[in-house]
């Protein structure tokens, strides 16, 4: 290995990539140092230029690879390395599913510093590709340009795109082709939404300067069959907007519902505004099991429909329920987890901050038929008071789906207090839940553990724990 300067930033040559670290970077090891870097895999030899650089560990990124890795597989995407997602491609699933293992298990024993079970093998996908029933594209005046364009003078980055952004730009977007997350038509319509703003000569957003009509194209395709397009555009234009719908529903008859959704915001999200819709009924079905669920463009809805269902039937599983339970469902959004399980309980209470979700959940035990489902709006530290439980019911299960950040530290406490003999953490980042979990292990033992892969060719994991207070 030899080292070297260059504009005061070292370089290392021929390093060995040696595993995988949490989100998904790569580990290599040099003089005891532990260095982080990115696109690499296990078995790769590369040159290194540090970017960060501490006495115990460093960060940096690949100059060059001098050997390549005998686990690599050709990416199946033309834009796989440019656009934001799918970053795991070059690695083979079952690699990709063993990484992942590896992840949940080294945060709850290097973060949580608690007891735990044999944890148990992850639940891949059985579909790798396609696997996506929610999908934003984004509509830009500004293309993000290839390496070998950039120097092009025939080639210019004023050019009207859609796709998605380019990874840690948030104002380059890469001109998709194809797109693997979701199963056609989802590419035939944003390309037929691109050409018509091209033949018109409609303006693409300009992120920068905050103007452009054609902005965002939402679709939501459901297993039952239903599509929803959701065209999102800075201004009013009702000639372009009956135009384009008109195009839409003549060349996708499959369409079940179409909306527009005037967004003059500075960002994209649609929170807080009114989509109108222009056709159907405004909404779609999913299906879990034979529950079903109305999904509206607004809706909170686990992304990966088919392993969805694998990780409430897990958390169904470790609720352990016999028919007689309360069954607190924290963290509720649209009801799906407590509508799930709802059946094997005798009663079942949800409460959400989000006001519109919890509007959504009640439709949503309605749509199902089921009367003994609760929905409180509120946080749950506020919510769960003494007359709260006096009124509904102490639970005897908990169930707790929070967002990346985990708990708070009082809803924590609020856990704590209730002291259900069962909870089970439902989590999209082992990390913040093996904090949580540091923090409950006074009281509650986990007992189970349950990883489960939701996004395919990403370093994303879900994971399910089973807690048991202690006796």
């Amino acid at each position: 290995m030899r080292k070297r300067n260059r504009n005061k930033e070292q370089v290392l040559t021929n390093i060995l990539v040696e595993d995988y670290a949490a989100e998904g970077k790569s580990i290599a090891r040099t003089n005891g140092k532990v260095i982080f870097i990115e696109n690499a895999v296990p078995g790769d030899v590369v040159d290194i230029r540090l970017s960060k650089n501490k006495k115990d560990w460093a960060e940096g990124h690949i100059t060059a690879f001098q050997r390549y890795s005998p686990n690599r597989v050709e990416p199946f995407c033309s834009h796989f390395g440019i656009c934001g997602g799918c970053r795991w491609q070059m690695l083979p699933y079952q690699l990709q599913l063993q990484y992942k293992q590896q992840q949940v298990e080294d945060v709850l024993q290097r973060i949580g510093k608690i007891g735990l079970p044999e944890i148990s093998p992850i639940l891949g996908a059985a579909n790798t590709t396609g696997y996506r029933n929610k999908i934003e594209y984004t509509f830009s005046n500004r293309r993000f340009l290839l390496p070998a364009e950039l120097n092009d003078p025939l080639v210019s980055p004023a050019q009207n795109v859609a796709g998605f952004h380019a990874r840690g730009l948030f104002d380059k977007v890469v001109d998709i082709d194809t797109c693997y997350l979701q199963e056609e038509p989802t590419n035939r319509i944003r390309k037929v939404v691109r050409d018509f703003g091209l033949r018109q000569q409609l303006p693409f957003y300009d992120i920068r300067e905050h103007y452009g009509w054609l902005r965002n194209l939402q679709l939501r395709i459901c297993t039952t069959g239903e599509i929803m397009a959701n065209l999102v555009v800075g201004y009013v234009d009702e000639e372009q907007t009956h135009r384009l719908s008109e195009l839409l529903l003549q060349q996708f008859p499959e369409l079940t519902t179409l909306l527009v959704t005037i967004n003059a915001k500075w960002n994209d999200s649609i929170t807080g505004l009114e989509p109108r819709v222009l056709y159907g009924k405004g909404y779609v079905i999913e299906q879990l099991e034979d529950f079903r669920f109305k999904i509206g463009p607004q809706s909170f809805f686990q992304t990966n429909t088919r392993q969805g269902e694998r990780l409430y039937q897990v958390t169904r599983e470790y609720a352990g329920l016999t028919g007689k339970e309360t069954v607190y469902d924290l963290y509720c959004g649209t009801g799906s987890i407590g509508i799930f399980v709802s059946r094997q309980a005798a009663r079942i209470v949800g409460v959400e901050v989000i006001g519109a979700a919890v509007s959504d959940a009640r439709e949503n035990a309605a749509l199902n038929g089921i009367g003994h489902v609760r929905f409180f709006e509120g946080d749950v530290v506020d919510v769960c008071t003494d007359e709260f439980f006096v009124r509904e019911g102490r639970p005897d299960v908990i169930i707790t789906d929070p967002p990346r950040a985990g708990m708070h530290q009082g809803l924590v406490n609020k856990i704590l207090d209730m002291a259900a003999p069962t909870v089970v953490y439902v989590s999209c980042n082992p990390a913040t839940q093996a904090r949580d979990l540091h923090l409950m292990d006074a009281r509650y033992e986990v007992t189970r553990v349950q990883p489960v892969d939701m996004f395919p060719h990403t370093h994303h994991i879900e994971n399910i724990v089973q807690l048991k207070l202690r006796g």
